[in-house]
């Protein structure tokens, strides 16, 4: 049987790459080459980062995994975290360089590219495909509830709960149903009303409105979740493959190298954090991090701080280098450690790691669940505002952190909160439960693992 050669396009955000690299380990662990495309900038970062872990030897596994990059028409001194300016410009430059780069592949007549897959948030590079003769799939690194919800906005627009504008009509409900089957929605927590500004979450909506409309391309609509967390998704849209949680391979798969595992990051991993979780009592460590997006002003940043001292318990804090304040002169931290990016699964799985405190990032969540890690829920943006909903009133796995009449955390607050679960033996059970539950999809005769295993089938035929 030959060997297949599949193009992989993350949207350009860490929380989009690591599902994707995680996915294509997983194909190239199944006899597939790799072609894994990130933006230019991205790629530079992604790179540098393993260099500087000394794991370049291995960037192109036996050449089965290979690292390219096209432009993503942004300026050198635009904002690459700007979602609005990002969305503008993707449609207009990213098709015609993708088209470029796969015709330039197949010039050099090294790997004929034989299947695409595209981020949910890249699916326009299915018309790409078509129009080159290759075959797509779309890989969605959110919840399952999220597609829906995207494939259901012009019904929300028809049933008159959204304005031709994409806001919420006066009339519309607090609280809606897309289907009978799914758990209730708090329409104030749709996605694009949660991006920090109203015209940017429209841009994002109408971008992802366009993407959508090339699903119809595929019959491969795959999502990192599993049954048990959305059943209700998946039966109103069986459409929807589970292929979760994707997670990196084990440290004891000794075959592997220790860099594919660490492949995709933007920063580079803190280890010694590991030594340190080494030292602490089981399960005594409060896990705080916030994603590669949230941004704390100094006022938060203080509370946050202050509230770690003040729960007077080890913590493990990810401070990301573009997000770092001043700490404050009261905070001690004698208890705590600070890193700068972490090693996320690693930390996860650790004995020692008691509750995740955690924007609700559909990644972090998985990993959570997937090492029976309860969470306290401070969501920051965009669909982590429903994630943190579904923790913690639909699975019952987490506590949400209220804010206060000026907007914020308080530190007495996640005392409070910290107080609280650790004082909740159930919530600690019962993520126990969904964890067995979780990473049964993934073990042998599992549903993902078959999804998986039917999707790599028709790659290779």
């Amino acid at each position: 049987m030959r060997i297949p050669t599949v193009l992989a396009l993350p949207y350009p955000a860490q929380g989009h790459v690591n599902p994707m690299m995680t996915f294509s380990q997983k194909l190239v662990e199944n006899g597939c080459k790799v072609i894994f495309v990130n933006r230019e900038f991205d790629h530079s970062r992604v790179v540098s980062c393993m260099e500087e872990q000394q794991d370049s030897s291995s960037l192109d596994e036996e050449s089965m995994m290979k690292l390219v990059s096209i432009p993503d028409g942004l300026g050198p001194d635009d904002d690459r975290n700007d979602q609005a300016k990002l969305c503008e410009v993707i449609p207009k430059i990213m098709p015609e360089a993708l088209e470029k780069l796969i015709q330039d592949i197949h010039l050099k007549g090294e790997n004929r590219i034989n299947f695409i897959v595209a981020d949910l948030c890249m699916a326009w590079a299915l018309d790409v495909g078509k129009k080159l003769g290759i075959k797509g799939a779309v890989l969605c690194p959110a919840s399952a509830t999220l597609f829906t919800l995207l494939k259901n906005v012009p019904v929300l627009v028809d049933d008159g709960i959204l304005d031709s504008d994409f806001e919420l009509t006066l009339t519309a409900k607090k609280r809606i149903q897309i289907s009978p089957s799914m758990p209730e929605m708090d329409t104030e927590d749709f996605f694009w009303l949660n991006m920090g500004d109203l015209t940017t979450g429209k841009i994002v909506l109408k971008y992802l409105l366009h993407c959508a409309r090339s699903l119809h391309l595929t019959q491969w609509w795959l999502c990192n979740t599993t049954h048990e967390l959305e059943p209700g998704t998946l039966l109103f849209v069986p459409k929807i493959l589970p292929v979760g949680p994707l997670l990196r391979s084990n440290d004891d798969d000794n075959n592997k190298s220790v860099a594919t595992k660490s492949m995709g990051q933007f920063w580079e991993e803190d280890q010694s954090c590991m030594s340190w979780l080494d030292q602490q009592p089981h399960g005594s460590v409060l896990y705080a991090a916030f994603g590669s997006f949230t941004l704390f002003d100094q006022n938060q940043f203080n509370e946050l701080a202050l509230g770690l001292d003040l729960t007077n318990r080890p913590f493990l804090w990810v401070v990301r280098e573009n997000n770092r304040m001043a700490y404050p002169n009261e905070f001690q931290g004698h208890k705590g450690k600070i890193v700068s990016w972490a090693p996320q699964q690693k930390v996860l799985s650790h004995p020692a790691v008691a509750c995740f405190l955690t924007h609700c990032g559909w990644n972090s969540i998985m990993e959570g669940l997937s090492n029976g890690v309860p969470f306290l829920c401070w969501p920051y943006f965009a669909d982590q505002l429903h994630n943190k909903t579904h923790i913690c009133d639909e699975l019952k796995a987490g506590l949400g952190l209220d804010k206060d009449q000026s907007g914020l955390v308080s530190r007495k607050e996640l005392k409070t909160k910290v107080e609280q679960f650790f004082d909740d033996e159930n919530i600690k059970s019962r993520s126990v439960v969904l964890k067995e539950k979780v990473m049964n999809n993934i073990a042998k005769g599992g549903s993902s693992y078959e999804n998986l295993k039917r999707f790599i089938k028709e790659i290779k035929e």
